[in-house]
């Protein structure tokens, strides 16, 4: 049996072909043909949904040509869909959509954030209720974002790129409770819409999609079968998310194993039974595919060293040699990581980013190590409010663009002073859809049994841990000062 996972990601499509017969699988990634971190393209939701396909499709044609003869498609028997969390877009009454969609990166909503924030009572209502704190990046504060701007909410259908996937893929209008938990739009206790809350920003029953859970599955649509060239009427299971679909590829649906992503953004996660919401807003609790998820997130990590890189230096550099270039890394400058305001565990939309004790000796790429640290600091401080409320990890794996530099890879495990596991899969979400197809087909009692193979552990040097927390200290107190 094959089992083809597909993915729309922040910044690219991605797809996965596994072969249950020997756990063999092909993966590949396209970024996005358009540049979506602008908020001005109607058709974005439907281009990107078409850019996922053709991932699919450009996969089982590579598989093909690997094995001539086998006619790969006609062997796919079931589709895995896995996508963002917090997007959010209008749909016009012909379901047709009718704004851009607004994804956690759209700061937007932060002046509706802080004006709710500065009622305390209200702030601690809805976390406790929703998991989720007020914060720009969730989709329940850009609602009223969009009806601010004008956009004709009241009469259009509210949805997320993820749940737009799954309607087109199998013509159903609907969204698992694990996309939607993390949109900020539910009361995680009772796994159903916060209609108290809902109501009070002015939506109806009518304009959000369906809630189901994460196993069950729809017949492919026709129209998506001949894009995909497989057969029409296979299983197809509704979009969940990257983030809890991670959590499974990297066999840690089960308590004690923490997921350590660093990537376009940063997050670490633990599988836990039962919702676990701190009195003082700090970490997030969503729903997971299974069960729930206790967690800690940040805005800016490669999107950090991604923007340092293309101001700080030329055209055509690698990352490599901006590395070698380092000569400071005692007195590094303090980098404080709010390109895109602030998540955990500050919560502050409001907070800047930027460089402070920056001396005329240091050069471009001390700046840049400076980025590094900054970003290893913010999910550090995440870290510790994470394992304040729960017990600390038996095993972290360690995933995200962070693995493409050795060097940056090591600092993070001497930062946090413990062991970190790589995993043989660098696509932890598409692997995680295809093991919660495995469950769905009876070929894994549970997802919980998967195990990934651990081809790497990075463990921390304890004289560098030291140097690290004594830069740590600056870090927190620049963090201190600069409030926003």
């Amino acid at each position: 049996m094959k089992i083809l996972a597909l993915e729309a990601s922040t910044t690219s499509a991605k797809a996965m072909l596994y072969d249950t017969r020997d756990a063999s699988f092909d993966s590949v990634t396209h970024v996005y043909e358009n540049d979506y971190s602008r908020f001005d393209r109607v058709r974005q939701a439907e281009e990107t949904y078409q850019q996922m396909l053709r991932a699919g499709r450009e996969l089982i044609e590579q598989a093909d040509q690997k094995h001539p003869g086998e006619d790969t498609a006609s062997r796919i028997e079931m589709i895995a869909l896995i996508g963002v969390w917090h997007s959010v877009f209008l749909l016009d009454r012909s379901l047709e959509p009718a704004s851009p969609v607004y994804h956690w990166s759209h700061t937007g909503a932060a002046g509706v954030c802080t004006e709710i924030r500065r009622n305390e009572k209200r702030t601690k209502e809805y976390y406790h209720t929703s998991g989720c704190m007020v914060n720009a990046i969730y989709p329940f504060f850009k609602i009223e974002m969009m009806k601010r701007m004008g956009l004709p909410v009241a009469d259009c259908y509210l949805m997320s790129q993820g749940a737009y996937n799954t309607f087109h893929m199998t013509g159903n209008r609907k969204s698992t409770r694990c996309l939607a938990s993390g949109d900020g739009l539910l009361d995680v206790h009772a796994r159903e819409y916060n209609w108290d809350g809902l109501r009070e920003m002015g939506v109806e029953t009518w304009q959000l999609s369906e809630l189901i859970d994460s196993e069950i599955t729809f017949p492919l649509v026709k129209e998506a079968a001949e894009i995909l060239g497989v057969k029409s009427g296979i299983p197809v299971l509704p979009t969940n998310s990257d983030g809890g679909s991670n959590q499974i590829g990297a066999g840690a649906a089960r308590e004690g194993i923490m997921t350590f992503s660093v990537g376009t953004s940063g997050a670490l996660r633990l599988s836990t039974r039962e919702a676990l919401i701190p009195e003082e807003p700090s970490t997030w609790c969503y729903l997971s595919p299974k069960g729930y998820l206790s967690g800690a997130a940040t805005n800016g990590c490669c999107i950090c060293t991604d923007w340092a890189k293309k101001r700080l230096f030329p055209k055509g550099t690698s990352y490599q040699e901006i590395e070698e270039g380092i000569t400071d890394r005692e007195t590094t400058p303090v980098f404080l990581p709010f390109l895109t305001g602030e998540r955990c565990p500050g919560w502050n939309d409001d907070r800047l980013g930027g460089f402070q004790y920056v001396k005329e000796e240091h050069t471009a790429s001390d700046l840049y190590l400076a980025v590094q640290e900054g970003v290893l600091f913010n999910l550090f401080q995440c870290y510790q409010s994470l394992t304040a409320v729960n017990p600390l990890p038996k095993q972290v794996m360690l995933s995200g663009g962070i693995l493409k530099s050795p060097a940056w890879t090591q600092m993070c495990a001497d930062i946090f002073g413990i062991e970190m596991s790589v995993t043989n899969v660098d696509q932890g979400s598409l692997l995680g859809g295809i093991v919660l197809g495995m469950e769905a087909a009876g070929i894994l009692k549970s997802v919980s049994d998967y195990r990934p193979q651990v081809v790497r552990t990075i463990r921390p040097n304890p004289a560098s841990r030291e140097k690290f927390m004594v830069k740590y200290q600056r870090y927190l107190e620049c963090y201190q000062k600069c409030r926003g």
